[in-house]
């Protein structure tokens, strides 16, 4: 491959990101931290839509687009996908597989935020897990209920909300602590499908506490799917 555009988000990526040259370009949307100690260009901010992508790919004489950002992140796949269509540059895709439940797990599937908050009224001391995006209720949570938020960097709440700001990887001994602590009822969790994250999952088992599981989206087609990092670092032959 002579010229790679790498769209980041997920460990994964980064560890794809250390495999490739100084002519490879790895893109982050400003989310969280940039390394700073690798060998390709990297890229942060959006692209403008699919659009403002495929004429990027076209300036910048990507050969191919490799779409590794987070599960739940459909619109930039989305995007992605139309650019590659857009400018004729072949798209991979690096699909991290899901979680999948096991004995003694109590998991409740939710679509949207409205079915999130209808399945949430049995409980009164939830534990999201979902990024910032809870952070626009704060207004609506019931009188009976205190939320307990962790995002990547932590922000005001209200008297009923404390927000936590914390990075994985999370250890289970960690979360055991906090569940107990904050005597966590219920578990809201996207399906990331991260080994970083997944120990409050264990801990939910343990306790019997039941997890509202956020659908995943669905993602657009692509010319190679891959589920791997080094059957995808293999495919390129770099």
């Amino acid at each position: 491959m002579k010229r790679i555009l790498l769209l980041g988000g997920i460990t994964e990526a980064l560890a794809i990101a250390r495999t490739l040259g100084p002519e490879h370009v790895y893109s982050l949307a400003g989310i969280g931290r940039v390394p700073g100690d690798l060998g390709c260009q990297v890229r942060v901010g959006g692209f403008g839509g699919a659009e403002g992508l495929a004429t990027y790919l076209h300036t910048e004489k990507i050969d191919l687009l490799i779409d590794a950002t987070h599960p739940y992140a459909a619109q930039i796949s989305a995007n992605a996908a139309r650019a590659a269509q857009l400018s004729g540059v072949p798209c991979w895709a690096l699909r991290r597989p899901a979680w999948q439940a096991q004995a003694g797990d109590d998991w409740r599937e939710v679509a949207g935020w409205a079915e999130l908050i209808e399945a949430l009224r049995p409980f009164r001391r939830p534990l999201f897990t979902l990024g910032r995006e809870p952070l626009q209720h704060l207004d609506e949570i019931p009188p009976e209920q205190f939320w307990t938020l962790r995002a990547l960097e932590a922000c005001p709440g209200n008297e009923r909300c404390e927000v936590i700001g914390a990075r994985g990887p999370f250890h289970l001994e960690d979360e055991r602590a906090l569940f107990e602590r904050r005597q966590i009822d219920v578990l809201i969790s996207k399906n990331s499908g991260s080994t970083a994250t997944e120990p409050k999952l264990d801990v939910a088992r343990e306790r019997g506490v039941p997890v509202l599981v956020l659908k995943r989206p669905e993602l657009p087609g692509v010319d190679r799917e891959f589920f791997a990092v080094d059957e995808l670092v293999s495919a390129l032959n770099l």
